[in-house]
């Protein structure tokens, strides 16, 4: 069994496969020669209704690109995402725009994703301008109310401003803009990392909360591993483009398999002092350029596991457990 056979009963709802998104850089390292930057390479993955899967990494890694492209706000190099069967980049605008009621995203920023001068009512119904067989005219109003009740707002919310709120009710407002075209898919962009700490658990609730009730998907992007091991059913590890380890949530926390999960996770805060004692593992050096990455395995300049093969080779991304799948070739044992 690999990735593409995760082994749930229903078909997923959304798949990702070899996805590739190519940048031409400015300059060179020659004279009329620009870098060709590969932003993400080559990824693959599932998303089933009622899941959340996980995309984590150090900034540079891939993760917006990820995102954009399976939005189609950038079209993709090579590869495909298959939205219940169906190549979203063979599509033409008409499907483009029945197919963008199905997929949603929330973003990172709620004070830049929504605009000033719109009251919450005009924000949440703006969606139905575009798609007016959602909602019929006479029950939009009704509608936003009860959207924003859905999100633990209150229904008189829908007459103000943005600046009358708090980051982590505005936050609130861009979910229920999220919900208002009934999506199967919703991508979150770091839903919490701009909200303060002791509202990021109740945005994370009220997502849990609107996953069972309306059997959504999720694709959760962050930096912040504890909220990712929260959240997530499945998690995908990147770096530099590329998915180094891929598997489910309590597996790839409990045993990291790639040196560079077992690294992000060493820096992972803890609480607990009855445990044994955590070991910190500082990576050497910086994320290299995406324009020149390295040769072989692109961790490898910061691995403390590197050889010769290492810079010879690339890894392939094997299964070495059932639906834990690794690029390396010197995986960490079982009992890391």
């Amino acid at each position: 069994m690999n990735m593409l056979e995760t082994p749930v009963a229903a078909e997923p709802i959304l798949q990702i496969r070899g996805l590739t998104k190519q940048f031409t850089g400015r300059g060179g390292f020659r004279i009329g020669q620009s870098p060709i930057i590969k932003a993400i390479d080559g990824i693959s993955f599932d998303v089933f209704a009622g899941q959340t899967v996980g995309l984590v990494g150090e900034s540079g890694c891939g993760k917006s690109t990820t995102v954009r492209t399976i939005l189609r706000l950038e079209e993709p190099t090579a590869g495909q995402t298959l939205f219940r069967g169906e190549n979203i980049y063979d599509m033409n605008a008409i499907e483009m725009k029945r197919l963008r009621r199905r997929i949603q995203v929330v973003f990172q920023d709620p004070y830049a994703s929504l605009n000033p001068r719109m009251t919450v009512e005009a924000i949440i119904s703006e969606p139905w301008t575009i798609h007016s067989d959602v909602v019929p005219r006479e029950r939009r109003r009704d509608r936003v109310r009860e959207l924003l009740e859905s999100v633990g707002l209150r229904a008189a919310h829908a007459d103000r401003y943005p600046h009358q709120f708090s980051g982590g009710q505005l936050q609130r407002i861009g979910i229920a803009r999220a919900l208002a075209l009934e999506p199967e898919v919703l991508i979150l962009d770091e839903p919490v990392s701009a909200l303060d700490v002791s509202v990021q658990a109740q945005v994370i609730n009220l997502l849990e909360d609107i996953q069972r009730k309306m059997n959504l998907a999720y694709i959760f992007i962050a930096h912040d591993l504890s909220i990712v091991r929260h959240v997530s059913d499945q998690v995908a590890v990147m770096y530099l483009g590329k998915i180094v380890e891929f598997g489910a949530q309590q597996q790839l926390y409990d045993a990291p398999r790639h040196p560079y999960t077992r690294a992000l996770l060493s820096a992972e805060p803890r609480v607990s002092v009855d445990g044994p004692r955590h070991e910190r593992i500082l990576l050497k050096g910086e994320i290299p350029s995406p324009a020149r990455p390295p040769s072989g395995c692109r961790f490898r300049t910061r691995c403390w596991k590197a050889t010769t093969l290492c810079a010879e080779v690339a890894p392939p991304l094997n299964e070495l457990d059932p639906g834990r799948l690794v690029a390396c070739h010197f995986p960490e044992p079982m009992s890391a």
